[in-house]
């Protein structure tokens, strides 16, 4: 009934580690926040994702014939138009939210983001209830165009940055790059697929070079995004995975430890001997658990460098905070009375002086000194 598949575990391998990086968002983010709203669409994803056909895979060719799985494949190419139209309606919010920049503000607004959700839900029922050429690729089409606006404003993010937030920008722009050029690729090349009369619901086979495209571009976009992202709207967030990284290496080093040493006794010695197996193991670990709680530490230092959680680290985040800020209000040609009491708020929240304050909005503005009102 069942068979291995190297793209189907390179799709699961994708979603997997879009709903991991969700449950890591909605841990560290704040409600309400770039975070929480990446943490959502990165859910939606990864059900747009399996829900291509890559399951499907696993299916063996006899199990096909089987009454239940046209069934089957009609829920699977629901739950992923209804994937589809929601990142329709998530994504361009969260950009806007994100990168806040002339291109992706018109996005912000109350209006704009129910009008997304009208015209998501319209679609929905375009696809499922008019012919392919008219309501997939009204969708398809929507898609590919979605994915290329993306692109589009996160390099003019980037092109606009300046000081320390440009380099922030830039890897914004990699990680967008290149989830919407992989998946506009295969929304375009679905488009094709339509009109060439290849595009089938039912007995679609998701192992072509299309839809390895298609979970390769969630699988290495996903982590930079949201890095990125986190890097950005939450000062001590660098800690906060480093905590993450280094709790994970510990604990996998205890159940190897566990599993190795019980059922290495009961294999190798005997039944009675293994019986006692998790006590030596146990006993082991007490033994080494600083030398694995330092192994632990060195890993996470490796994968998070320079961010050791010191009042001198803290306080460089906070900088990094309002500098972001002040740039992105200044970006647009000035700083209204409203955006400079918002500016003295976070400052104050984020426990920075003025002469601090005025120093970072000098070096923005490229004047080099100055004091923030």
């Amino acid at each position: 009934m069942f068979q291995p598949s190297p793209v189907g575990f390179l799709a699961l391998a994708a979603v997997a580690m879009c709903w991991s990086l969700a449950v890591l968002l909605l841990r560290t983010g704040a409600p309400g926040s770039v975070a929480r709203q990446l943490a959502l669409l990165l859910v939606v994803e990864g059900v747009t994702l399996i829900s291509t056909g890559y399951i499907d895979l696993f299916i063996s060719p006899a199990t096909h014939a089987q009454g239940w799985y046209p069934g089957f494949v009609q829920f699977e190419a629901i739950v992923h138009t209804l994937g589809d139209c929601a990142m329709l309606a998530l994504y361009p919010p969260f950009l806007a939210a994100a990168l806040q920049t002339r291109l992706t503000r018109p996005f912000a607004g109350r209006r704009m983001r129910l009008g997304l959700g009208i015209a998501s839900i319209a679609l929905v029922f375009a696809t499922l209830y008019t012919p392919l050429e008219f309501g997939a690729t009204l969708l398809y089409l929507s898609l590919t165009l979605l994915f290329a606006y993306a692109l589009v404003a996160s390099i003019h993010a980037w092109y606009v940055a300046t000081g320390m937030a440009r380099a922030r920008a830039g890897s914004f722009a990699l990680a967008f790059g290149i989830r919407d050029i992989c998946w506009g690729f295969v929304y375009g090349a679905a488009i094709t697929m339509v009109y060439s009369g290849q595009y089938e619901i039912v007995d679609s086979d998701a192992s072509g070079p299309v839809y390895i495209v298609y979970a390769l571009g969630t699988l290495l976009a996903v982590p930079l995004i949201a890095y990125g992202i986190l890097r950005t709207h939450l000062f001590d967030i660098d800690l906060r995975i480093r905590w993450t990284i280094k709790q994970s290496t510990l604990a996998a080093a205890i159940i190897a430890i566990l599993y190795l040493v019980s059922e290495g006794a009961d294999r190798v010695l005997s039944a009675e001997l293994g019986n006692w197996g998790g006590l030596l193991a146990a006993a082991i670990i007490v033994f080494f658990l600083a030398p694995l709680q330092r192994f632990a530490e060195r890993v996470a230092t490796a994968a998070m460098p320079n961010t050791q959680n010191t009042p001198q680290y803290v306080a460089f985040r906070k900088m990094q905070v309002y500098e972001a800020a002040f740039a992105d209000a200044v970006r647009e040609g000035g700083i209204s009375h409203k955006e400079r009491a918002l500016l003295i708020a976070l400052r104050d929240s984020l426990g920075i002086s003025a002469a601090d304050a005025g120093a970072i909005e000098a070096e923005c503005m490229g004047l080099g000194g100055g004091v923030a009102a």
